[in-house]
């Protein structure tokens, strides 16, 4: 199928394989920096994960239940390039979802809950989880790092839904494949954005205009204030400005 997300991720394994698209601060002190093929091969093992692990298919109901992070912009692409409608939900609201996906150990959720470790090296969850609870660190590196294309959703079939936030991002409310901004040829001289907002819809759509210009993104942790020094050193252009 061919979705924006698609042209998208076609466009970082391409155009920018071998030069950053997402560098993360987090709160822990690390810095990880993925080039456009690591994380179209992030985006595309959780795609797989999700069709051959959770059954995924166009209109699946894939709520979010995390913070702002790169494992989250990683999962909304991964969501897009199956077809899911994704959730966004930080108020938590009582939306409907087949599959929820959280950061905590203690969420339950509607639909199959899968539990995200955020830490860097994780290659579990933490902590015990409840009985049905999937893991998604455990189990996400066994899946291939190229993703075949299945059915395209419909193209007015809901890509976002968000429940609550106060941004004034154009991602706002319920947003059809159709009105998803599209890939292709970088436009415009490629820039390095910091993005420091809790609020995932601004992120994500100043996300996916930097990485259609062929840019990278800066994304910190909540609470974690980059300096003048990690302005400098990685060379940013551009703040986002809630």
């Amino acid at each position: 199928m061919s979705t924006p997300a698609s042209a998208l991720l076609s466009g970082l394994r391409t155009q920018q394989a071998t030069s950053p698209a997402l560098i993360w601060y987090g709160s822990g002190g690390e810095r990880i920096e993925l080039s456009g093929k690591v994380l179209d091969n992030w985006v595309a093992k959780t795609a797989n994960f999700l069709v051959d692990e959770l059954d995924a298919e166009p209109g699946l109901r894939l709520r979010l239940d995390l913070p702002v992070h790169w494992k989250t912009l990683v999962w909304v692409l991964a969501g897009w390039q199956t077809g899911c409608t994704v959730v966004w939900d930080p108020e938590g609201s009582s939306a409907a979802a087949d599959v929820t996906v959280t950061a905590s150990a203690q969420s339950t959720g509607p639909g199959t809950v899968v539990a995200v470790a955020l830490g860097a090296l994780d290659l579990a969850y933490p902590a015990d989880l409840a009985p049905g609870v999937v893991d998604y660190a455990a189990e996400v590196r066994s899946y291939a790092d190229t993703y075949l294309e299945g059915p395209a959703p419909d193209a007015s079939v809901s890509a976002l839904e968000v429940h609550g936030g106060t941004s004034a991002a154009l991602l706002q409310g319920t947003v059809p494949y159709s009105a998803l901004p599209a890939g292709g040829e970088p436009a415009g001289t490629p820039g390095v954005l910091l993005a420091a907002s809790a609020d995932l819809p601004l992120v994500l759509e100043a996300a996916l205009q930097t990485w259609a210009s062929g840019g990278a993104l800066v994304l910190t942790g909540e609470g974690v204030d980059p300096g003048e020094k990690v302005l400098a050193s990685e060379r940013v252009t551009k703040r986002l400005e809630a």
